[in-house]
């Protein structure tokens, strides 16, 4: 008997595109349908993250007039990973799997079959790795490679040019609510789960209407929040750095002394500038890591919620 899937769509100020989507996914539904790779409860569920443009409008067009439409609604915007996480759950509570991927449409739709296989085959997790960043930019393409082996250097497991395409079996979304964190990073997150877990490669293509919602500068602080959020060792690797820098004081300090008693003149005061602005600018920038950390503690204990879900429609 063929399993339901619901495919989780983030939606902010979506509205270039959304239609597309919709229109290209119907048509692949209706395929793997036909095929008895998926039952016929299959659904999009469309999560608008607070769009200020016609995004949500649209969703309850869609929802009127498409079988396969559904639609969750939050408060206000809460950023890509929290609606993401908010279509997970509420698709977990009706489907045996859940895809879930941008509404840009630059994940390539047809290799959900090859998703749907590696499920039937006993993965309880499919990532979407793409073939190849032949296409991005240079700037683009070394700043991701960077990024990936900082993340691996750092400790965080983390799939190779693996975003948010995946497919997360029912079971997987159950344990993934035991991850309480209010700071979020699923692709950090998702990998800690266990389980069987296979990959399917494909092609990105370019995103078919729209602005990107992830210019440089947000990329960065995404970057930053996932090594925050996932992994201690910059903090430890402040205290090894702070003991190298206390052994060398040490060693300094003893050098300066022995020239002192010989009657050595010390000279160079460029030197000594130059190093108090080194240390000085290390001691910064250790205090704003653990800040980081600090700030993220902070968040956690208020307890607040990830979202809230101001509206669902639901067939």
């Amino acid at each position: 008997m063929s399993e339901i899937l619901y495919i989780v769509i983030p939606c902010y100020n979506e509205e270039a595109v959304i239609n597309e989507t919709v229109n290209r996914l119907t048509s692949k539904l209706d395929e793997m349908t036909e095929k008895e790779l998926i039952s016929n409860d299959s659904r999009i569920m469309l999560v608008n993250d607070g769009s200020k443009d016609n995004t949500w409008n649209i969703i309850e067009e869609l929802y009127s007039s498409n079988k396969y439409v559904t639609g969750v609604s939050l408060s206000r915007n809460r950023g890509h990973q929290n609606a993401l996480l908010a279509g997970l759950f509420e698709a977990g509570e009706h489907a045996d799997m859940v895809v879930s991927m941008d509404a840009d449409l630059q994940d390539d739709i047809e290799v959900l079959d090859d998703f749907v296989k590696k499920y039937y085959e006993g993965c309880q997790i499919v990532y979407g790795v793409r073939k190849s960043r032949k296409k991005d930019r240079f700037f683009k393409r070394t700043t991701a490679l960077g990024f990936y082996k900082l993340m691996n250097m750092l400790g965080v497991e983390l799939v190779y040019n693996h975003a948010d395409y995946r497919l997360m079996s029912r079971r997987a979304i159950e344990e993934l609510k035991n991850y309480k964190e209010v700071n979020l990073f699923l692709r950090g997150i998702v990998p800690m789960i266990g389980f069987k877990t296979g990959i399917v490669e494909y092609d990105r293509g370019e995103r078919f209407a729209g602005e990107s919602k992830y210019p440089l500068g947000k990329m960065i602080y995404f970057a930053l929040d996932g090594i925050t959020s996932t992994t201690i060792r910059p903090i430890r690797m402040i205290t090894v750095m702070g003991f190298l820098i206390a052994l060398v004081s040490m060693l300094f300090l003893i050098y300066v002394i022995i020239g002192h008693f010989q009657g050595t003149t010390v000279q160079g005061w460029t030197t000594t500038i130059v190093l108090v602005c080194l240390f000085g600018g290390i001691q910064i920038l250790c205090i704003g890591v653990v800040g980081e950390y600090v700030g993220k503690i902070y968040l956690e204990t208020k307890g607040r919620p990830r979202y809230i879900v101001e509206n669902v429609l639901h067939k």
